[in-house]
C-alpha cells in the first residue's frame, strides 16, 4: 500500500524543502547589480500597505537620571487610532547632537524596558541577565543617544495588560492575531510596526541631542527582523546590528515553527530566503551577532546564513562592511563589536 502522509505539518515542511526562491542570490551568478533591483521591489512589495503618518502630538512625561544615563519618556501619535510610548536616553553630560540608534526590542512581554535599562523588577532583570538585554542603556553610556517603542502586541501595547484587558485571545499568540487582522485589510504586521518605527523615528530627530544623519538600528531576536526592515525601508540609517537573528527559513521557520506573524509577509519565502533578505542591505554597514550556544537560532544554521550573506556583500563589492561578532553564549547580544562598530560608520 502506498505510504501516505496525514500531517499539515510534514505537508508544509516536504513544501519548502523543494522551495528555490525566485531571488535566492545564488541563481544571478554573482551579478549584485542585476539581483537587488528587482529583489528589492518584489520583497518590498510582500509588506501591504503601511498605515497613514500622523502627527506626534508628543508629551514629555517624565525625565530621569539612572547610572549616569538620562532618560525621558515621551507619549506619541504613530499613526491613525495609536498611539506609543516612546523612551530616549542619553549620556548624562550629553550637549550636542549625538549618532541615533532605535533599539528594538525582541518578542517578549517587557517589550523596549529591559532594552532601555529598566531593572525594577526581578522579571525584567532576569531577563536583562539572560540576554544581555540592555543594549539601549549600554550605548548610551557609550555616547550614543538611543531610543526604542514596544512593537504592537509586547510592553505597553501588549492588549493583555493594563489598561487595555483584553483576554479573548486565551492562549494565542497576538502577534498571528494581528497578522490575520492586519492582511483582512490589506497590511502586515511588519507593515504597522515599521511605520510606528518611523513615526518613533520623525520625532525623535527632532530634538536636539539626536543628530539625523547619523542614525543605526540594533535589536536582538525579533529585534533583529525589525532592524533587517527598518534598514531596508529607511534610508536614514547608516549601519544596522541585527542580533542573533540569522537562519533559514525551512528550517527555523516552517519545521521549528520558530517565528510567527510579526516576522512574515505573505509570499516572501517564494522570493528570497533570509540570507538573501540581510542581504539587500548591501553595502549598508551590518553587523551580525551569532551566539555559539543559541538555542534560538543554532549556530550551524546561523553560520550557513552568515556565509551567504558574506558572499552577497563581496559580490556588491562590500565585504569590509560585514562584521561578524561570534561569541560563546546563548541567545543575546554579544556587544563586543557593537561600539566600534557604531562609532565607525556614525562618528
Amino acid at each position: 500500500m502506498k505510504e501516505r502522509n496525514f500531517s499539515p505539518l510534514k505537508m508544509f515542511m516536504g513544501i519548502a524543502a523543494g522551495q528555490i526562491p525566485e531571488y535566492h542570490f545564488e541563481k544571478f551568478g554573482g551579478s549584485f547589480a542585476d539581483w537587488k533591483p528587482s529583489a528589492l521591489s518584489r520583497v518590498l512589495g510582500t509588506l501591504g500597505e503601511a498605515p497613514s503618518a500622523v502627527p506626534p502630538n508628543a508629551e514629555m512625561v517624565a525625565e530621569w537620571s539612572d547610572r549616569g544615563v538620562r532618560k525621558r519618556r515621551y507619549l506619541i501619535d504613530v499613526a491613525p487610532h495609536s498611539s506609543a510610548a516612546l523612551q530616549v536616553n542619553l549620556p548624562e553630560s550629553a550637549t550636542g547632537p549625538l549618532p541615533g540608534l532605535l533599539c528594538w526590542h525582541g518578542h517578549g512581554l517587557h517589550g523596549k524596558e529591559p532594552v532601555m535599562g529598566n531593572a525594577s523588577s526581578d522579571a525584567i532583570r532576569s531577563s536583562i541577565a539572560d540576554h544581555n538585554y540592555d543594549y539601549g542603556h549600554q550605548m548610551a553610556e557609550a555616547g550614543f543617544a538611543t531610543f526604542a517603542i514596544d512593537w504592537i502586541g509586547c510592553g505597553e501595547r501588549n492588549d493583555n495588560a493594563k489598561p487595555h484587558f483584553f483576554h479573548h485571545n486565551a492562549s494565542r499568540d497576538w502577534c498571528n492575531l494581528y497578522y490575520l487582522n492586519a492582511t483582512m485589510l490589506g497590511m502586515t504586521s511588519l507593515s504597522i510596526n515599521l511605520a510606528h518605527g518611523r513615526a518613533a523615528t520623525d520625532f525623535a530627530v527632532t530634538l536636539p541631542e539626536i543628530d539625523a544623519t547619523r542614525l543605526g538600528v540594533m535589536g536582538l531576536s525579533g529585534g533583529g527582523t525589525m532592524t533587517l526592515w527598518t534598514a531596508l525601508t529607511d534610508p536614514r540609517f547608516r549601519a544596522a546590528e541585527i542580533i542573533c537573528y540569522s537562519d533559514l527559513w525551512e528550517r527555523f521557520g516552517i519545521r521549528d515553527l520558530n517565528y510567527c506573524g510579526m516576522q512574515v509577509a505573505p509570499g516572501l519565502l517564494k522570493l528570497v530566503d533570509l540570507p538573501d533578505l540581510q542581504g539587500l542591505l548591501a553595502p549598508l554597514p551590518l553587523l551580525i551577532d551569532i551566539g555559539v550556544q543559541d538555542k534560538c537560532f543554532h549556530v550551524d544554521n546561523a553560520l550557513t546564513c552568515f556565509r551567504q550573506v558574506e558572499a552577497i556583500y563581496q559580490a556588491a563589492g562590500a565585504g569590509d562592511h560585514l562584521h561578524l561578532d561570534l561569541f560563546p553564549g546563548d541567545h543575546g547580544w554579544g556587544g563586543n563589536l557593537s561600539r566600534e562598530f557604531f562609532r565607525k560608520y556614525l562618528l
